[in-house]
């Protein structure tokens, strides 16, 4: 199916700065997002409307996020709490050769996550939490998950992390101990939001 206009024309628009897709990932993004809005009228997975504030809270924030992560090309990357597969989906189709593992725990979503991703040979679903998957990812990334929660996994599942996450969440993690972050990057839409790189180090 013809991927419609506005959809890449939102993408290109909103994302030129950083990074540029090709039209077979334009097609996979679309594909999610199909799957997204008939699955949506199921089961909840967004309170946003199908349409541009949709494509641009979803998939630009995370595709916004994929674009940071210096991910060597075969990185494993764990997405915890995934949801309706963000950030995880847009950052498998941003980078193919890494390997993405989504994790999510609620059994309706995580049915979701495996049909609307059986179009991405990089992309692995668990219907697990994420104390109990095994480790050896080479960063883990969250959305609308508690921060601490994220935190608290590492680095178990992985030396290194990258959120999406309010201003406040953020200063109130900045000093966790353990943890050395990155400059936060303020997301160029919605309220004083960030993505924010960290990784785990043992304090002398």
């Amino acid at each position: 199916m013809a991927v419609p206009a506005w959809f890449t024309e939102v993408l290109e628009r909103e994302l030129r700065a950083w990074l540029s897709l090709s039209a077979d990932q334009v097609s996979k993004l679309y594909t999610h997002y199909q799957f997204l809005e008939r699955w949506n009228q199921k089961i909840s997975l967004t309170s946003l409307e199908p349409g541009v504030e949709l494509v641009v809270r979803h998939y630009c924030e995370s595709l916004f996020l994929g674009a940071h992560l210096p991910a060597e090309h075969s990185a494993k990357i764990v997405d915890v709490g995934s949801g309706a597969g963000f950030p995880g989906v847009p950052i498998a189709v941003l980078h193919p050769k890494c390997a993405v593992t989504l994790v999510e725990s609620v059994q309706r979503k995580a049915v979701f996550l495996r049909e609307s991703t059986r179009h991405l040979g990089n992309v692995t679903v668990l219907a697990q939490r994420a104390e109990e998957i095994e480790g050896g990812f080479d960063w883990v990334v969250a959305r609308a998950v508690n921060p601490r929660e994220i935190l608290s996994n590492l680095p178990r599942l992985a030396p290194r992390v990258s959120l999406l996450v309010g201003e406040k969440s953020f200063s109130e993690l900045k000093n966790t101990p353990g943890i050395a972050w990155a400059e936060p990057l303020r997301l160029p839409w919605g309220d004083r939001r960030y993505c924010v790189l960290g990784s785990f180090h043992v304090e002398q």
